[in-house]
């Protein structure tokens, strides 16, 4: 029980509202509502951003601050130490693993890679132009069909397999999207490669001679993975969580996470970049796009500058930035024309009082869409990337609402349509 407690009065309700206050190890406090249905009313939060919808101990984040924690390790630390799968094993299991847990768990992942060769002829039922996060979206949700021994939820081994499939084959599908798009044959993982290696591998290779994947672009890859891994509760987590509160299968509940990210509001960031850089089109036009974008009649916005949630810097963008410089700098592609933009952009950030003042520094979103650029990733390609970084982040939230406490999601409305009116017949209406 807390021992915190706000008092609401509500005019036409006699007595005052005792509501209790609970604190997190982290972060605000926060007031349990929960005791107002009973007084006959709700709280009004247009998209939740004022509301706790639950409890976790996975990810914590300190916008005002710049500060992202992962089980309480920070992100950068993780970023410049750690790799992909490593957090993954953290975000799941809540710490790091040693050295024995760290080959086991890879081992595991390497061994799903697959996926059932069925899954190929699947993939002739969408048109050859359709958006990869299209196909993404149908595909995982047809796992249910194909790995239906891993769907009781309320079996733990269960749902740990389904984790591993996720995990693994996300990466297998995502290149199967973009080689399905451009008409080249799928490429069989290859589970002697590390989990970005092998994604470029499947990405980038062919049938008629074996890959070479730099370690350098490798590396990156990694770090976009680890970089978008999870980011506490935002649209597409609390898509899951919801989809996951009725008691749907995995497959299906991460397929409808990867729904809500397609909106350009949310996974469609950095390829917003890319466009915008397309737009200006030329490094002497960049005055005149900045002097828009600080013309506030001007509907024209710089994407990827500042952050919803980050009021301070984004604190993925400085090793994402780091890691930028490294793919530049080892493809020799500075001066190419879009990245020529890009760079321009980020020293006008970082330096002129306008931004420096209102605080846009270049953001995560940024910095990714020079990198998937450099290394030749086409644009419809970005949210399918930032899908698979965010797997694990979805499964981990999931697991933890399915092995705990949870109901049904059920929000509820401010009505404001027609109060109740008689049915009047076709023709005796004016």
């Amino acid at each position: 029980m807390s021992d915190k407690h706000a008092t609401l009065k509500v005019d036409g309700i006699e007595d005052a509202i005792e509501l209790p206050v609970y604190s997190g190890t982290l972060g605000p406090d926060v007031v349990d509502v929960g005791a107002l249905t009973g007084k006959g009313l709700f709280t009004y939060d247009p998209g939740f951003v004022s509301t706790a919808a639950c409890t976790s101990e996975i990810t914590y984040i300190d916008g005002a601050e710049g500060v992202l924690l992962h089980r309480g390790y920070p992100i950068d630390q993780l970023a410049e130490q750690s790799d992909y799968l490593e957090t993954c094993y953290l975000l799941l299991y809540g710490e790091l693993p040693s050295a024995e847990q760290k080959r086991k768990f890879e081992n595991t992942v390497k061994r799903h890679t697959m996926v059932h060769e069925q899954i190929r002829t699947f993939f002739n039922g969408f048109r050859r132009d359709a958006h990869p996060m299209a196909v993404l979206c149908g595909v995982v949700g047809a796992l249910s069909a194909f790995y239906h021994d891993s769907l009781d939820i309320a079996d733990e081994h269960h749902r740990e397999v389904a984790a591993f499939r996720l995990i693994a084959k996300m990466p297998t599908l995502a290149a199967m999207s973009y080689k399905f798009s451009i008409g080249q044959p799928f490429m069989y993982p290859d589970n002697s490669l590390g989990y970005a290696e092998n994604f470029l591998h499947m990405m980038f290779g062919n049938p008629c001679e074996p890959s070479k994947v730099n370690p350098v672009l490798a590396r990156a890859m990694d770090r976009i993975f680890l970089l978008h891994a999870d980011h506490e509760q935002n649209a597409s987590t609390s898509t899951v969580r919801l989809a996951g509160s009725s008691g749907a299968n995995p497959f299906a509940c991460i397929a409808a996470g990867i729904a809500a990210l397609w909106g350009p509001s949310h996974g469609g960031a950095n390829e917003a970049v890319l466009e915008m850089l397309e737009e200006i089109g030329d490094v002497s036009r960049i005055d005149e796009f900045v002097a828009r974008a600080k013309d506030k009649n001007d509907p024209f916005r710089l994407m990827g500058f500042g952050h919803r949630v980050y009021k301070n810097f984004d604190p993925r963008a400085k090793v994402m930035k780091e890691a930028a410089d490294e793919v530049l700098a080892e493809l020799g592609i500075e001066n190419e024309p879009l990245l020529a933009i890009a760079k321009r952009l980020e020293e006008i950030a970082l330096n002129d009082e306008y931004f420096v003042e209102k605080k846009l520094y270049p953001n995560v979103d940024f910095y990714s869409g020079i990198i998937l650029k450099a290394i030749g990733i086409p644009t419809s390609m970005f949210t399918v990337i930032f899908a698979v970084g965010r797997t694990v982040g979805w499964i981990a939230h999931w697991h933890e609402m399915i092995s705990g406490n949870y109901r049904i999601g059920r929000p509820r409305q401010l009505y404001t349509g027609h109060p109740k009116r008689d049915f009047v017949p076709v023709d005796q209406r004016g």
